[in-house]
């Protein structure tokens, strides 16, 4: 991806010399992807911590395009790459704090790293945390879910930082958690949020665990390039169908377009073959909703993000 020339080292010298985090250019993001595919940042800021984070976004012109990039694993890159900002929380924003019944954690975390920390300290109600791929951060955006229980059964407050670069803290009836779905304020980031459980047994706790591990082992290509689920489950009132029987209805497993594929394993996950490129990925996943609306009727919509550019022909 070529530069457009607004958004080069020039542009930020009134944020530079503050900065304490990292700044960088023109970053490829393909090796960043779960899918290994995507063209490159425009720019990408790792910033250092909340007040860092801050600062930038105070300082940047609100024009400004801005995209917070998680773990990627619920992320399409296009090829073309993301124009504009890119954040990527990292260090200074991965801590796990006890916190009486439960934890204050960074938005950086990985939800199987809380749920293995959860279970250390003898606080259940997390478990279903080892078997969703993600950051915190990304948790909360889409509300994420997984064996019976949802992040709004736990979450007790979040930390966010505005595009104005205020901090603010809300509850979490504040954020219009429902399937998938946060009413977040218009491009804001998460920074940490506070998770509740009850008081458990750590044997019983870690043998929950394993079983959803061990169940996602079996169900899903985990090992493959991919992300996770691809589309949302349709309301029970429209079907009594997943969103994998629906695919799977309509002659999608194994389905190919280019190098990208459904699985064979979990008709609701799309691979990377290792050719594939993030259109092929996104041609295979139109196609396979094209394919349940004629048949059935049936719009599915996305889970996975997809952002950025196509890549300019």
């Amino acid at each position: 991806m070529q530069q457009q020339g607004l958004f080069t080292k020039e542009a930020f010298s009134d944020l530079l010399p503050k900065l304490r985090g990292k700044i960088n250019f023109d970053v490829p993001l393909s090796a960043r992807s779960w899918f290994r595919v995507g063209g490159n940042a425009e720019t990408l800021i790792n910033p250092a911590n909340d007040e860092d984070l801050a600062y930038i976004l105070n300082t940047i012109p609100l024009e400004w395009p801005i995209f917070t990039l998680g773990a990627t694993s619920n992320l399409l890159i296009r090829d073309g790459g993301i124009a504009g900002i890119s954040f990527q929380l990292r260090k200074g924003f991965n801590e796990i704090t006890p916190d009486h019944d439960g934890f204050i954690v960074g938005a950086a975390c990985l939800d199987t790293t809380v749920a293995e920390h959860a279970a250390a300290h003898g606080i259940s109600g997390l478990e279903f945390l080892i078997g969703i791929p993600g950051s915190i951060g990304g948790a909360v955006k889409m509300n994420a879910g997984a064996h019976g229980s949802e992040l709004s059964n736990i979450l007790d407050w979040i930390e966010i930082i505005t595009r104005e670069g205020q901090l603010l803290r809300l509850s979490v009836s504040e954020l219009g958690l429902s399937y998938r779905h946060s009413s977040l304020p218009q491009d804001a980031i998460v920074t940490k949020a506070r998770l509740q459980g009850i008081a458990g047994d750590k044997e019983k706790i870690t043998q929950a665990m394993n079983a959803i591990k061990k169940q996602r082992e079996e169900s899903q290509p985990i090992r493959s390039r991919t992300g996770g689920s691809t589309f949302r489950n349709p309301d029970p009132s429209e079907t009594q169908y997943k969103a994998w029987q629906l695919i799977d209805l309509v002659g999608g497993r194994g389905l190919m377009v280019g190098g990208a594929q459904v699985s064979e394993k979990h008709c609701n996950f799309l691979i990377n073959t290792g050719t594939a490129t993030a259109a092929d990925i996104e041609n295979l996943g139109e196609e396979v909703k094209k394919r349940v609306m004629n048949q059935f009727g049936i719009q599915l919509h996305w889970e996975i993000k997809r952002v950025g550019r196509p890549l300019e022909q």
